[in-house]
C-alpha cells in the first residue's frame, strides 16, 4: 500500500505539519571526488545499525570499455540496471535521443527502472538519489517524483554537481532553497569525515519517520483518522 493512498482515501493536511517533514540532505563536490562513494557508505552503515530499514533509490556509475569511459547507467540498491547515457550507440532510435556532451541519454530505459524506486510506499525510511543531473532531468517525470518524496516525511538523501560556470540547473536551485536542505560540499580533505557529518542526520530522521508511522497506524486502528495524526506534543 502507498502512503498516497492513504492520503486519497482519508484527505490531505497540509504537509508542514507533519514531524520531519521534507528532510533533505543534499551532497555535491566535484567529479570524481568520491560522492556516490559516500552515498554508498551511509547506506551500508543504515543497514548495519538498522537492518530492516527500505532504502529506496538509485546510483549512477561509468560504464567503461578498454578502460575509456563510454556512458553511464543507473543502479538501484539491489543491483538492478538500465543505461542512461552512451557515446557508442548508433540505432535510429537514438537519434532521436538528447545529448550531453557526446552522450546521447536513453530517457525511456532511465525512467523504465528509477522511477518505480521512487514511488513512496508505506514501509520506506530513505530515498537515496545519486544524481540530480542534467541526464536525469531530461525526464519529465524525475522532479516531480522528487518533489512528492519533498512533500512526504520520508528523508532523501540526494547528490548533485557543482557547475561548471557557476550557474546551478534550475531544479537544483530549488532543491537547495528547500527549507527542509542541509548541504554538504565534498572535497578530498573532508570526505573520510564527511559520513560521520551525515550519518547521524539520516539516523534521527530514521526514528522521526518511524514515529510518524506508528501514529498513522495507531489513528488509523483507532478510527480517528485524520485527527490524532496531526496533533503535536
Amino acid at each position: 500500500m502507498e502512503l498516497g493512498s492513504v492520503s486519497a482515501a482519508h484527505g490531505s493536511v497540509e504537509s508542514g505539519t507533519m514531524a520531519g517533514v521534507g528532510k533533505c540532505i543534499l551532497v555535491t563536490g566535484p567529479p570524481g571526488v568520491g560522492k556516490t562513494t559516500l552515498i554508498m557508505r551511509i547506506c551500508e552503515n543504515l543497514k548495519l545499525s538498522n537492518p530492516n530499514i527500505k532504502l529506496q533509490g538509485f546510483y549512477s556509475q561509468e560504464i567503461r570499455q578498454g578502460g575509456e569511459r563510454v556512458g553511464f547507467e543507473v543502479v538501484t540498491l539491489d543491483g538492478r540496471r538500465a543505461r542512461l547515457a552512451s557515446s557508442t550507440i548508433s540505432s535510429s532510435e537514438s537519434r532521436q535521443w538528447p545529448a550531453v556532451g557526446k552522450y546521447k541519454v536513453d530517457i525511456a530505459s532511465f525512467e523504465s527502472l528509477v522511477l518505480p524506486e521512487l514511488k513512496i510506499r508505506e514501509d520506506t525510511g530513505l530515498f537515496i538519489v545519486d544524481e540530480v543531473g542534467k541526464m536525469e532531468l531530461f525526464s519529465s517525470y524525475f522532479f516531480p517524483a522528487i518533489l512528492n518524496i519533498l512533500q512526504s516525511s520520508i528523508p532523501l538523501l540526494a547528490t548533485f554537481p557543482i557547475p561548471k560556470f557557476g550557474k546551478d540547473i534550475p531544479a537544483v536551485v530549488r532543491l537547495k532553497n528547500h527549507p527542509g536542505a542541509t548541504i554538504f560540499t565534498l572535497d578530498k580533505s573532508n570526505r573520510d569525515a564527511m559520513k560521520d557529518r551525515i550519518y547521524p542526520q539520516l539516523a534521527e530522521s530514521k526514528c522521526e519517520f518511524m514515529n510518524y508511522f506508528q501514529r498513522i497506524v495507531e489513528a488509523y486502528e483507532a478510527e480517528s483518522w485524520p485527527y490524532s495524526l496531526w496533533q503535536t506534543n
